[in-house]
């Protein structure tokens, strides 16, 4: 079975692959080398299906997009569907600063944090959706070498290190990302 991954992240794709191929015998998972649809919708939802039809539609094969994000309570759920750009740039190390300093006087207890990940898949006549929620809270400072994004500043629920100083085997069995995959490579594997 050959499913396209619709992103131009090579963070992303090297991430997917170790966790879904191993779940879903004989998966090829394929990199996208399409155009990037404009992703204008307002949920995680929205935008994951714009991407997975946009590579369907571009292939021919079936495709997967995921959208993602951090969403943070005390900023009513931002910077959610924004977080690749929350400083206007695509940026991980802009982004991480910008978030820091906007909670830079909200106590510890106060920076209950997810990160989101809704995963649709599209193809000749399907279209599903499955979203995994990793709970966790923002740290004060960055700390971490693995991982992207705000891995270096989210501390997941029942750890007390960042994402990013997680090893990457333990950090791909608990996230949000790995959680939508195992409900879609479910969805993959025959009955």
């Amino acid at each position: 079975m050959k499913l396209v991954l619709a992103t131009h992240n090579a963070h992303k794709v090297k991430e997917v692959a170790a966790i879904l191929e191993p779940l879903v015998a004989g998966l090829e998972l394929l990199g996208y080398d399409g155009p990037e649809p404009i992703e204008d919708g307002s949920s995680f939802l929205e935008n994951s299906l714009i991407k997975a039809r946009a590579a369907f539609l571009h292939t021919g094969i079936t495709s997967i997009a995921d959208d993602s994000g951090l969403a943070i309570e005390i900023m009513g759920g931002s910077p959610g569907i924004f977080s690749a750009r929350w400083s206007g740039d695509k940026d991980d190390e802009k982004n991480r600063n910008l978030v820091l300093a906007q909670l830079r006087d909200v106590p510890e207890e106060n920076r209950a944090a997810s990160f989101v990940c809704t995963i649709s898949l599209v193809g000749e006549s399907e279209e599903v959706s499955f979203t995994g929620v990793l709970p966790g809270h923002i740290a004060a400072t960055a700390s971490g070498v693995n991982g992207f994004g705000y891995d270096p500043i989210f501390i997941p629920e029942g750890f007390e290190v960042s994402s990013a100083e997680l090893e990457p085997e333990v950090k791909n069995s608990i996230s949000h990302r790995s959680m939508a995959l195992s409900q879609l490579a479910s969805y993959l594997r025959p009955q």
